[in-house]
């Protein structure tokens, strides 16, 4: 936790400076380079990977106070068409394009769940129903990490070449980026509106792993243990989003609530990068990989084109 606050407090004054790159991405960028540097991220201490979580969550709780309930139901209901495209995308070219790859089908079916809900959080969800062995929720894990930096990278600058609005930026990090830690991390960059919007889109996705997990637990026949499927941070957003819909939170209170979520978002990035492997991702192999580079094309271009079809006028952003 200490490392992660100590990065976190060089990247925010130079997130400040550069605000087209924003404190989490600086944060993240400088996890990576000192986790390289010591040449192995146990080092820094296991707290590192815990932090990573639990000051991602509670950053997202605490976005939650500054907005409102009704722009949280008008975002997540809008989204719901790109939110079932990508999902569809991502699942269809995993069971394909896995198949002529020759990549085993637990491992393809790893990929295509963590590319198309929510990472590593729905990796580990999926592989208790999948009797996934270690190394194969390694390999997943790695290869979709792999494209959770790219995606920090490439994001921001094409969002712009494209020339989209906040809103619509938050959209399209918010179904097509993986894990949420790098959808914070991209769409943040882009501007402040961008990344709370595409938070509440990702948290909509996260909601994915209750159905796909039943299904996949149900066609194999085994018992679901709900109490580690459901994402009880999102319930605790919902009620923090509650208590400012009616008042419990002054209205005045939210801009600090949002200062508030854009540090912890900061320190949670800084976790991530300190907890980063490079070496782990290069062992995850060619053919995982490759599989991976096309499911997320397939799910970043078709969020694109699907977001496309949400005008800018018909999404439900900012809050009034």
């Amino acid at each position: 936790m200490s490392a992660a606050a100590a990065v976190a407090a060089v990247a925010w004054p130079v997130g400040r400076l550069e605000p087209l790159v924003g404190a989490p991405v600086v944060a993240l960028a400088l996890g990576v380079l000192a986790a390289t540097a010591l040449g192995s991220p146990g080092r820094l201490g296991p707290g590192v990977a815990l932090c990573s979580r639990s000051v991602l969550q509670a950053a997202i709780v605490t976005l939650g106070a500054s907005l409102s309930l009704g722009s949280v139901a008008s975002v997540g209901l809008s989204t719901l068409p790109v939110l079932a495209g990508t999902l569809a995308a991502a699942f269809a070219v995993a069971a394909f394009a896995g198949r002529r790859l020759g990549v085993p089908p637990v491992l393809r079916t790893l990929v295509g769940v963590g590319t198309g809900i929510c990472g590593a959080s729905a990796i580990a969800a999926v592989s208790t129903v999948l009797s996934a062995t270690q190394a194969e929720v390694a390999y997943a894990v790695s290869t979709i990490f792999a494209f959770n930096l790219l995606a920090v990278v490439v994001f921001p600058p094409l969002g712009h070449l494209l020339g989209l609005s906040q809103s619509g930026f938050g959209l399209w990090a918010g179904t097509a980026v993986n894990d949420t830690s790098s959808v914070v991390a991209a769409a943040y960059a882009y501007g402040n509106v961008a990344g709370a919007h595409a938070v509440l889109v990702k948290l909509t996705r996260t909601l994915a792993i209750v159905p796909v997990v039943a299904f996949l637990g149900a066609r194999r026949g085994r018992t679901v243990r709900w109490t580690r499927v459901v994402p009880w941070f999102v319930v605790w957003f919902l009620l923090a989003a509650a208590a400012s819909s009616v008042g419990v939170l002054p209205a005045g209170t939210r801009h600090g609530f949002q200062q508030a979520a854009l540090a912890l978002f900061t320190v949670a990035l800084a976790a991530v990068g300190l907890s980063t492997s490079l070496a782990e991702i290069r062992r995850a192999g060619a053919r995982p990989l490759l599989l991976g580079t096309l499911v997320w094309a397939a799910v970043a271009v078709t969020g694109l084109l699907l977001a496309g079809g949400l005008s800018a006028d018909r999404l439900p952003w900012p809050p009034g």
